[in-house]
């Protein structure tokens, strides 16, 4: 979320959207109006109290028609705890109990001018940045409090099978925001830094699509682990991932390597590796896949392993979030998952094994579970409920751990 002081171009970006006339050449204003209730427990295997958390995060905002290519957004989130508080939000010093990291506060969620063209948009202002299937770059969605970016950033795309993005970001809006009461360096409100982040995908045909991209992150004020320096999450990742589809089969591969960027104390040097093959039988999508997040080859102690600071997490290596900070060993996932409609709705299931990159260490496992569905009295409401059930294996740095997710949705 925003604060004024800390996005200066905000004030700015609302006085001119609100001084845009309100008639389009080619689409209509948007009000924008979304309700998000979400039960959340947390039973941990350790000598934290069970967490239970009710949240409610109210969404609205608008979105101008387009005006000689010009169009604006403001979107204004609030997050707020119903009854009790008996989880750890991060900022609420419930230290006690389990984490359920959905602090309350109000800020600017988006806050941006955008002008399109025929083959190129340019966006300035706090944004929505989701690349790829957001693996390093994304929203965080999952979280009460999204994740967006005070950025500028250029869409090209000079052929239908061709597309270029790049982000100039000044400032990265945290899920742990907006305030920074009993933050740490793992978990500050904002990010700060100089990041740039490129992409380029170019689609082939249906069976072929690849996307290069380097994203070189400058995080100044957060830290791989609380103990470790500030900067050392400041890295160069340089990927190429190829993917499609081919009758009822898909695939995508991946490749990355990260090393370190100016301002990190520490050097860095791991790999990613990604190969996931899925098949549809009718309306039933079958994937199996092998994901590694690698150790560090750079010299030094500390945790050097191959980290996404800035992707959404939650969606990788399973919903209970045992892993968003990659283990100092690295981590490979072996996965395989299935979705599948039932009773109107959608059933998904997913169960992965956990082993390290280096030191033989067995992580466990985890058992994800799912089911949404648009309620048919009314399209623009959503329940979900979800589980995970996670086992350490006696692995040192986790315990075991079940999650239970119950949620109701309202958007317009």
């Amino acid at each position: 979320m925003l604060h004024a002081s800390r996005f200066a171009a905000a004030p700015l970006a609302l006085a001119v959207f609100l001084a845009l006339p309100v008639h389009a050449e080619s689409d209509r204003d948007q009000p924008i109006f979304d309700m998000r209730y979400r039960f959340e427990h947390v039973d941990p295997d350790n000598a934290l109290r069970n967490a239970d958390a009710q949240t409610l995060r109210t969404r609205i905002g608008y979105r101008s028609a387009r005006v000689a290519g010009w169009s604006g957004l403001v979107e204004v989130d609030n997050v707020s705890h119903l009854g009790a508080e008996r989880f750890n939000s991060t900022r609420n010093g419930r230290t006690a109990y389990a984490a359920v990291p959905d602090p309350d506060g109000t800020g600017f969620n988006q806050a941006l001018l955008r002008f399109d063209s025929d083959t190129a948009a340019v966006i300035l202002g706090r944004q929505r940045i989701n690349l790829d299937n957001q693996r390093f770059i994304g929203g965080v969605g999952w979280r009460q409090n999204e994740q967006t970016f005070d950025a500028a950033s250029l869409q090209f795309k000079p052929a239908d099978k061709l597309a270029f993005w790049y982000s100039y970001v000044d400032d990265v809006d945290s899920v742990f925001g907006p305030d920074d009461r009993h933050a740490n360096a793992t978990n500050p409100a904002d990010y700060e830094g100089r990041s740039h982040l490129l992409n380029v995908q170019a689609k082939l045909f249906p069976a072929l699509a690849f996307t290069a991209y380097q994203y070189r992150l400058e995080l100044d004020n957060v830290a791989v682990t609380a103990n470790a320096p500030l900067g050392t999450l400041s890295s160069i990742t340089t990927g190429l991932r190829a993917s499609g589809r081919a009758g009822a089969w898909s695939y995508a591969v991946e490749f990355a390597r990260q090393k370190d960027n100016d301002g990190n104390p520490w050097q860095l040097d791991s790999r990613y590796v990604l190969a996931e093959l899925g098949h549809a039988i009718d309306k039933v999508q079958l994937r199996a896949g092998y994901e590694k997040l690698g150790a560090g080859r750079g010299t030094g102690s500390g945790n050097r392993a191959f980290q996404t600071p800035l992707g959404t997490r939650h969606a990788f290596q399973g919903w209970a979030d045992q892993f968003l900070t990659t283990p100092a060993g690295g981590i490979e996932d072996r996965y395989i998952g299935v979705t599948a409609p039932l009773w109107g709705g959608s059933v998904q299931a997913c169960l992965h094994d956990f082993i390290a990159d280096r030191g033989g260490a067995d992580y466990g496992s985890e058992l994800d579970l799912s089911y949404q569905h648009r309620l048919p009295w009314s399209p623009r409401l959503t329940v979900l409920g979800k589980l995970a059930r996670y086992r350490s294996d006696d692995v040192a740095f986790t315990v075991d751990t079940d999650k239970a997710w119950l949620q109701l949705q309202y958007s317009h």
